[in-house]
């Protein structure tokens, strides 16, 4: 046991900085991803309680497909697909576009993300009672700042349940970006497996550091859950 300990020390003897440094990459693609399919999410709720019936069915297509696409074959066709479809139009003039996997998993993840978030927002919208943009209305408060002031800080209330098994499964998703050569935990994880030949242990190492990342998300979620249900009576 203190053997295979060893292989988790820092240095050159050993792979413990090599699985922090992917960690850290899965840290910072879980918190680029996170702001762009909550607001991207957010707006396509919006779209979907528009007065406009082509922005209406516009955003229904948009869910539609990034929730019936497998999240994998979302992030091959961001990363190969936008680099084809950029060097095409870049190929007048002679250009070569290379787009980072850290870029791609981050677009093609906020785009699954986005789509399953504006369903929650779509429920959270519907859970306010209707009389509240009427009173609002009445009291000669903007739609937007009826939305800011009245209807968001409830929306986050009652979205930040569904909110947060989102987030939970959009960071183990986050693996999925090993398959495009970026480093992030698993990747690093496999590499170790492939030098060392032991995949229970690496694989099992890599278990307790998701384990801990999604249990201090948990407790990030918490501590929101708190801010956003203060003066709230709890029976």
């Amino acid at each position: 046991m203190g053997e295979l300990l060893g292989l988790l020390q820092f240095g050159a003897n050993g792979w413990g900085d090599e699985l922090a440094a992917g960690a850290l990459v899965t840290i910072a693609l879980s918190l680029a991803t996170l702001p762009v399919g909550l607001v991207v999410g957010f707006f396509v709720a919006l779209g979907k309680q528009s007065c406009d019936p082509l922005v209406r069915i516009a955003a229904q297509i948009y869910t539609t497909i990034f929730r019936a696409v497998p999240e994998l074959l979302t992030l091959f066709l961001v990363y190969y697909g936008a680099q084809f479809g950029i060097t095409a139009l870049l190929g007048a003039f002679g250009g070569n576009f290379q787009i980072s996997p850290f870029l791609a998993g981050m677009v093609a993840l906020g785009l699954v993300l986005s789509a399953y978030a504006s369903e929650v927002f779509l429920s959270a919208f519907r859970a306010i009672p209707v009389g509240q943009y009427e009173a609002s209305a009445a009291l000669g408060l903007h739609r937007v700042r009826t939305i800011r002031l009245i209807i968001f800080p409830q929306l986050i209330r009652l979205a930040l349940p569904a909110l947060s098994n989102l987030w939970l499964n959009m960071m183990k998703d986050t693996a999925l970006v090993s398959v495009i050569t970026l480093n992030d935990l698993l990747r690093q994880t496999s590499i170790a497996v492939g030098t060392t030949k032991e995949p229970f242990f690496f694989y099992a190492v890599a278990c307790v550091i998701y384990l801990v990342l999604s249990m201090l998300a948990s407790v990030g979620v918490w501590r929101i859950d708190v801010w956003s249900s203060r003066g709230v009576v709890r029976r």
